[in-house]
């Protein structure tokens, strides 16, 4: 197991590259890093002297009906040679089409024509980076009428297809659940025991009659408790800490993750 990471931010650069604390390893937002020279590719160089590095990115698109994007892949491929990341993972979504950005993370319709469009696409772009990737599930807000299936059973069938793994992130079946009224348990329940190599851990913004995915506050209660049910269902496995807003000083980041080191330790030994 990789262990308990952060994700980097340019905030804490400085901080990470003079007190080399004491985090197992970082992961990298891809698109921050894909072109060569400049800042932040001089960050990584020094960064990856020291840590281990996943790389997760927001490009893949995979729940769009148009082929890759074979030029963004080719440059990730040349990142991946340079960090030699421990995996790549990107989300099961869709983030735009003919040339355009969403700038979001779209949901997609669970049923068989996605699905298989979905493998496809994702065997495409193992075949080009020469490796499985990880992919992670959303935070959701609707429902399409279209769907004929849960997306735990999508995402099994889907790692069946395509020998990916999957990202985990707890705090989005939180949120998820919250929002369409499921039981968030059921969920986590539902996904076969082999196909989780990661945890994110997060937190929220609670609207009251809905919650959204902000990555700007503590991991909350609710979420820590379905955390150490992720734990001793799936075992041990490499957890990241997320803070995308508001982001506090490095200290207070470091103290967060090592309830999540501690949570997952206490949930193993009395599983």
């Amino acid at each position: 197991m990789l262990g308990f990471g952060l994700g980097l931010r340019s905030p804490h650069y400085d901080y990470v590259l003079a007190n080399k604390p004491a985090v197992d390893w970082f992961e990298l937002i891809t698109e921050n890093y894909l072109a060569p020279g400049g800042r932040p590719r001089a960050i990584l160089r020094q960064i990856r002297e020291h840590y281990p590095v996943v790389l997760h990115g927001l490009s893949f698109n995979i729940g769009s009906a148009e082929p890759p994007d074979f030029d963004y892949l080719k440059q990730l491929r040349a990142l991946i040679r340079e960090c030699e990341p421990a995996w790549v993972s990107d989300h099961i979504c869709w983030t735009g089409l003919h040339g355009k950005t969403s700038h979001d993370l779209l949901p997609i319709a669970y049923n068989a024509e996605t699905l298989q469009q979905v493998s496809d696409k994702v065997n495409q772009i193992q075949d080009v980076l020469e490796q499985h990737v990880v992919l992670e599930n959303p935070s959701v807000y609707l429902q399409f009428r279209s769907s004929e299936i849960s997306e735990a059973e999508f995402i099994n069938a889907l790692v069946n297809n395509t020998g990916c793994k999957i990202l985990l992130d707890v705090n989005n079946v939180y949120v998820s659940s919250f929002n369409l009224g499921h039981d968030p348990y059921a969920e986590i329940s539902a996904l076969d025991t082999n196909c989780v190599q990661q945890f994110h851990l997060a937190g929220h913004t609670n609207n009251d009659s809905h919650i959204i995915d902000t990555h700007d506050h503590p991991v909350c209660d609710a979420v820590w408790d379905l955390y150490a049910f992720a734990c001793r269902r799936f075992g041990p496995t490499a957890t990241l800490l997320e803070r995308d807003d508001r982001i506090p000083p490095f200290p207070e980041l470091m103290a967060e993750l090592e309830q999540a080191r501690q949570l997952q330790t206490y949930a193993l030994q009395t599983a």
